[in-house]
């Protein structure tokens, strides 16, 4: 079995049935592959029902049926018990699929008058990850037939996707079923990780079944699984020579005395992530109350436009946040286009998050016209509200097909990296590239969340860390820190948490 954090390349269905033929074509015989697929879910199913007890396989008219039907074969060589139904009739089945099932010796029952009361373990291979139309009939009742089993406990086992879930997109198409683990192979597809796909593909298990190593070169895959693998490379590490200002100074803008939280949690979790210096920009109410709960992160006072615009005179100052807790409207849309478009001798990036989006609803194009003017790298994170406020009206945008498609048509609407926040947070850059996030806990779900992502964000730009890459590595970073913590946590925990995830990712 493969790990996917190492394996990160994501294959829509289109991609992955062309690695398929590519392998084909190279002389891998179609059924080779089918068997090995086959054989890597009876392991599976093995794993989840190790007593060799009754085991109920649905398979469908397509290859994912076809690997079904290796799987019942050889679990019945094991020693199970295998009841098999066919969507469909045998004579239909075609290629590799009729193969696989002329190899089953057994007999073969329709899909829906198979008893799955009596089984131990289901194994769904009735619709693969290219399924391009919702569920009707006998194909929909099978899978709510699958479902009522695995809501009574017992464990249900996904070929490829779980039937009914659209393989690029995660979502449901008419009915989906409910998973306790799925085994895909060579590489995972977007529809695992984004919802509602990644809920009902359970556990996943990537499995090795001969693909052309040729195939991901033939590719060049766009979409990536977050992990370390695609962003370690550019990760900062300080030198023996390293200073403060070497390792980047940091601007925040706080909000008025009464919102200063979400800005200084931002601050401390930019300087936690290697920032050398961090900055709070604060207005001249806001000083005391700054001051008194800032200790390593420095406050330095502005007032209005003219004083936002002398603390950006400062080159060192070569990376900037602007959004949490800094309020709404046209001061803060001020302040934006400043950081944006303020000229500055020395290269400077940009992140924008919460009120600075929202201070442009309906107005993205006005934002992507001030990112264009000084082509600064920039990254927002805006929660799926604050997207739908920023895109407003913009149909092409918001009615894209997936999570994914529609972070993309945003960046390159934007002109900027894109984070769209969830439990499968999508980063998407201009040019097309994507990663989605893999393991990202539950527990991140809490208030002020989202301005330390922002920081640890801000903190990898102001490292030079390329924006693709820092946004990526803070939102993976995001969740590590709050699996180490666990339990309990509050926002202010994830900076806290930081450095002991940093100790084992550089060591």
């Amino acid at each position: 079995m493969l790990d996917p954090r190492s394996c990160c390349e994501l294959l829509t269905p289109a991609e992955m049935a062309e690695a398929d033929r590519l392998t084909i074509a190279g002389g891998v015989a179609g059924i080779s592959l089918m068997e090995r697929a086959g054989a890597a879910v009876a392991d599976e199913a093995a794993r989840l029902a190790p007593s060799a007890g009754r085991v109920a396989v649905l398979c469908g008219p397509g290859g994912n049926g076809g690997d079904g039907f290796v799987a019942a074969r050889l679990l019945s060589s094991r020693g199970y018990s295998v009841g098999l139904g066919l969507l469909g009739e045998r004579t239909a089945l075609r290629g590799d699929a009729a193969l696989a099932a002329a190899r089953w010796q057994g007999p073969v029952a329709p899909a829906e008058a198979l008893d799955l009361d009596a089984a131990d373990l289901v194994v769904d291979a009735l619709f693969g990850a290219g399924l391009s139309r919702d569920l009707d009939g006998v194909g929909r009742r099978c899978v709510e037939a699958v479902n009522a089993f695995a809501r009574r406990g017992k464990p249900v086992l996904s070929v490829d996707v779980p039937s009914g879930v659209d393989g690029e997109t995660g979502a449901v198409r008419g009915a989906g079923v409910e998973a306790r683990a799925s085994v895909t192979f060579f590489r995972l597809k977007p529809g695992h990780l984004l919802l509602p796909g990644r809920i009902l593909s359970g556990r996943l298990v990537l499995a090795e079944i001969g693909t052309a190593p040729g195939a991901l070169q033939a590719l060049r895959p766009r979409t990536f699984l977050n992990a370390p693998a695609i962003w370690r490379h550019a990760l900062p590490r300080p030198g023996s020579a390293s200073h403060k200002y070497s390792r980047g100074a940091a601007l925040v803008l706080s909000g008025p005395a009464h919102r200063t939280g979400a800005a200084r949690l931002a601050a401390r979790a930019a300087l936690r992530v290697g920032a050398g210096l961090v900055t709070l920009a604060s207005p001249p109410d806001a000083v005391p109350v700054n001051a008194a709960h800032s200790t390593a992160v420095m406050v330095a006072p502005f007032a209005g436009l003219a004083g936002f615009a002398a603390l950006l005179a400062d080159v060192r100052r070569n990376a900037i946040l602007i959004g949490p807790g800094a309020g709404v409207g046209d001061d803060t849309r001020a302040l934006v286009a400043a950081a944006l478009s303020e000229p500055s001798a020395a290269p400077r990036a940009i992140a924008l998050d919460a009120d600075a989006l929202t201070s442009f609803a309906g107005d993205a194009a006005g934002l992507a016209a001030l990112i264009a003017r000084e082509r600064r790298a920039t990254v927002v994170t805006p929660h799926e509200g604050e997207f739908a406020r920023l895109f407003r009206g913009r149909a092409e945008i918001l009615g894209a097909p997936s999570k994914l498609a529609r972070a993309r048509a945003a960046a390159a609407s934007l002109g900027a990296i894109v984070v769209l926040k969830g439990s499968d947070t999508v980063v998407a850059a201009p040019d097309g590239r994507a990663s989605i996030g893999f393991d990202l806990p539950p527990n991140l779900a809490t208030a002020g969340s989202g301005d330390a992502l922002a920081g640890f964000a801000l903190g990898l730009l102001a490292q030079g860390m390329p924006p693709f890459e820092a946004a990526s590595a803070a939102v993976w970073l995001h969740g590590a820190s709050a699996r180490a913590f666990g339990p309990g946590l509050i926002a202010e925990d994830l900076p806290e948490a930081l450095p002991g995830v940093l100790r084992e990712l550089l060591g």
